[in-house]
């Protein structure tokens, strides 16, 4: 049976460097799994493969969403899933390589997810009782989910509540997980700390380089500065170089993306390093590759 390799870790950690290696020997493609990688025209300030690489490995859930639409877990979930299943038919193991913990607990894991599109109307109407409101409805429709959300937790109250307004259905009794029945491989990318700030100071530096400003100016440009995706990581910064009044010079810009950068990559060590499942190898490895292929070759020839 056809199997899954999944790479992960914190970002700047050479996932995709390592991923493309490996996908080369097995002859197979990489599934992404990054959340803001899966919308088009963020390509510089997302790490995004380039082009060449594109053509050395088949890439797949990359460019999937226009930046004005949301693409939920759910979503994310059945169309890695149906790749995944594709890769299978033809006897091939695909690689699903990202930082984004969501996306891959909702493969390895088999996350059951409601099938509940954001209902902007729904939202407002709720968020204008306030979160204590809120919270105490919860309690009342779902008490066992509401066990599981913190009182002052806005975002997921609401969404609670809403999968309940529009199904009827607790979100308590809509979750789980189902596993799949095929074998997988979870290999984690991690070193010190300090090696990974190493790490992502030289590649924001790269980004930049890269055109990383010009991206966003097209970006705020053709969209928009409200746009909710250019308040994200690595794009906020660079808004505010361009557009914040009092100005933001460039060097506290890049110092800005920089220290962010450096916290997100501690809450996806914090995520990553609770999974048992995930076998880890340190970046700073002389031979990784080499180490890596090795366990996946026993993984490929034990199926």
């Amino acid at each position: 049976m056809p199997g899954l390799v999944i790479i992960c870790g914190p970002t700047a950690s050479g996932k995709s460097g390592l991923a493309l290696e490996i996908a080369r020997r097995l002859d197979t493609g990489i599934l992404s799994a990054d959340s803001r990688q899966v919308y088009r025209e963020f390509d510089i300030g997302t790490a995004k493969p380039t082009p060449e690489e594109r053509q050395l490995v088949p890439h797949e859930l990359l460019d999937i969403c226009d930046p004005t639409e949301t693409l939920t877990v759910a979503e994310y979930q059945q169309q890695a899933r149906a790749a995944i299943a594709r890769y299978h038919r033809n006897g091939r193991v695909p690689l699903l390589v990202g930082g984004t913990g969501l996306y891959i607990k909702a493969i390895a894991r088999g996350m059951k997810i409601p099938r509940v599109p954001p209902v902007a109307e729904l939202r407002s109407q709720l968020a204008a009782l306030g979160q204590s409101q809120c919270y105490a409805i919860l309690q009342q429709v779902d008490p066992v989910a509401a066990t599981k959300i913190h009182a002052n937790d806005a975002v997921r109250t609401l969404r609670a509540l809403e999968v309940y307004y529009v199904t009827g259905i607790p979100i308590s009794k809509q979750q789980g997980e189902n596993p799949p029945d095929y074998p997988i491989l979870q290999i984690g990318l991690d070193g010190d700390p300090a090696t990974g700030d190493r790490r992502i100071e030289r590649r924001t530096h790269q980004m930049i380089d890269a055109g990383s400003i010009a991206e966003v100016e097209a970006l705020c440009h053709k969209y928009g500065p409200d746009l909710p995706l250019l308040d994200t990581l690595g794009y906020g910064e660079i808004k505010q170089y361009l557009y914040q009044d009092p100005p933001v010079t460039l060097d506290e810009a890049i110092a800005a993306i920089v220290l962010h950068t450096r916290q997100f990559a501690k809450r996806q060590r914090t995520w990553f390093r609770r999974i048992p499942e995930i076998e880890w190898f340190d970046i700073e490895m002389p031979d990784l590759v080499e180490k890596v292929w090795q366990r996946v070759d026993r993984f490929i020839q034990s199926l």
